[in-house]
């Protein structure tokens, strides 16, 4: 580019890097006042939703219950029955029971003279019919929602549906509006006839309209939509208050941005920069793969893998980045992330589950790193977790040099740490140290896990470990006829798909938890 385009390039990019976060300030305080308002909205909106999720649910928990009753029609146990129902479900008004959609009976009526239901306006996809009607034993002319299935029928008033609280300071209004007939068949206040016809219509999920904001939810299983609404006026109010507060950030930044916009513009990062930011700032996040019994298939712990996020959303696997972390003298501090952040995710669940362990990865470079045993100590401590719960597994590429390895990896089992051989088999020395180093588990590469059935080097490892009494973990299982290999020649804890793929933390912990309660029972 010519020093004269690369000139106006820099003035117009000055020019924005002043002007843009200003004007971005009053976008954003504008924007976050709305957003709150909005939000309130659709949350008082999901509370009605979520009121008639548990509505209809109790509705369809009396018809199954009343389903199962074997005894005569009307008869006084039938009818006691019915009215046990109605007063054991609250929203549960009344309970009729029909024939081919006449009332004979219903808990309020020894027998009912109304007229016959009409056919159900809709049948949801679990089978049972509604209805919004009018008809009822008392004679109130009032809109009651009716569902049924076989022979019995509940009511329920909808203004139940309607009734919940705004936990925000804002006054908000609620409707519910029928997708076919256009009823307004329960509402906390009146709604504009211009928003029912938009319902109607189903155009929109949000508008504002003559000095108020709606909010509209569908409810198409039961054939209406929630309208929730409240006045505008709070909201710039509330506008004014968070341009105070973000006016001078915006004046702030644009000084800042003008001063070091040259330097970005500039700046090319290299890939170890852009693996270094991404270690300061933390980004690189952790996966859990759970290594179980193969005798059980309960879980014992996992091996915690690292994942560097991109902004495009992929992620890249540690065998990219790590080796790029070893060549540019970045590992120990990436080892010292990774660490770290297996304490945050896990500690409190490690300090709950004291059988249970995770397992990490560590570089040749780590072994003469003096901050790891400090560090794990320390974290150690924090969250009252035993040693034996930090398992360290080293490749065999950490075991290459023994006047290394041997002291460093005494220390950490002097210390209460388990110490794994990870990918054994792979590569060249591995009877050459097995015979000379302290080391509790032999991991067994996927390769030898895939070739079972072709190659006989796996039974030969396990022989090995047998003799020097180590424990073993089979990686990438996939399939029951590994596991049962593996199992059959003694092999006693595996890991892979064939149990669950590396999870993020929540994930795993779900996944977990629903293992260990499986065999608790």
């Amino acid at each position: 580019m010519k020093t004269r385009h690369m000139v106006s390039l820099v003035t117009g990019v000055l020019i924005f890097s002043v002007l843009i976060p200003i004007c971005l300030s009053i976008w954003l305080a504008h924007r976050q006042a709305e957003e709150k308002f909005v939000d309130a909205l659709d949350r008082y909106a999901s509370r009605v939703l979520v009121r008639t999720d548990m509505v209809m649910a109790q509705a369809k928990e009396a018809l199954n219950h009343l389903q199962a009753f074997k005894g005569a029609p009307c008869s006084p146990t039938h009818l006691m029955e019915m009215r046990r129902s109605a007063f054991s479900w609250r929203y549960v008004q009344e309970v009729i029971y029909v024939d081919n959609l006449k009332p004979l009976c219903s808990s309020l009526e020894q027998t009912s003279k109304a007229v016959s239901f009409p056919p159900p306006m809709r049948i949801t996809e679990d089978g049972y019919s509604t209805w919004l009607t009018t008809q009822n034993d008392l004679g109130f002319n009032r809109y009651m929602a009716v569902m049924g299935k076989g022979h019995y029928l509940v009511l329920i008033d909808p203004a139940s549906l309607v009734d919940v609280i705004p936990f925000s300071q804002l006054t908000i209004n609620a409707s519910l509006v029928g997708h076919k007939t256009h009823l307004i068949f329960a509402s906390s206040n009146k709604l504009d006839p211009h928003i029912r016809n938009m319902v109607m219509g189903q155009k929109v999920s949000s508008i504002q309209y003559n000095g108020s904001m709606y909010i509209m939810k569908p409810v198409p299983e039961l054939g209406f939509t929630i309208v929730a609404w409240a006045a505008l006026k709070p909201l710039a109010e509330t506008w004014h208050q968070q341009l105070i507060f973000w006016l001078p950030f915006g004046i702030l930044i644009s000084l800042l941005a003008a001063f070091f916009v040259l330097r970005v513009l500039r700046r090319i990062q290299s890939p170890r920069n852009r693996l270094l930011d991404a270690i300061n700032s933390r980004d690189i996040v952790i996966h859990y793969q759970p290594i179980v019994a193969l005798c059980s298939g309960k879980i014992v712990g996992a091996e915690a893998l690292a994942r560097w996020p991109q902004p495009d959303g992929s992620i890249l696997a540690p065998d990219i980045f790590v080796p790029l972390a070893e060549q540019t003298g970045l590992i120990s501090q990436l080892t010292q992330l990774v660490i770290e952040k297996v304490f945050e995710d896990m500690g409190n669940w490690l300090h709950l589950h004291e059988e249970q362990h995770i397992s990490i990865n560590l570089a040749p470079a780590d072994l003469t790193s003096g901050d790891l045993p400090p560090l794990l100590s320390q974290l150690l401590n924090k969250w009252k977790i035993h040693p034996k719960q930090i398992a360290l597994e080293l490749t065999e590429r950490g075991f290459a040099d023994p006047k290394i390895s041997a002291p460093a990896i005494a220390a950490f089992r002097r210390s209460g740490h388990s110490v794994y051989i990870d990918d054994f088999g792979t590569g060249y020395s591995s009877l050459s140290y097995l015979q000379d180093l302290d080391v509790d588990t032999l991991k067994i590469d996927k390769s030898f896990v895939d070739a079972l059935e072709y190659k006989n080097v796996t039974p030969h490892i396990i022989e090995i470990a047998k003799s020097l009494k180590l424990a073993m973990v089979a990686e990438g299982i996939e399939t029951a006829r590994q596991l049962d290999w593996l199992h059959r020649h003694g092999v006693q804890y595996g890991q892979g798909w064939y149990y669950s793929k590396a999870l993020p933390k929540a994930e795993f912990i779900f996944w977990a938890e629903n293992n260990l309660r499986s065999h608790s029972t």
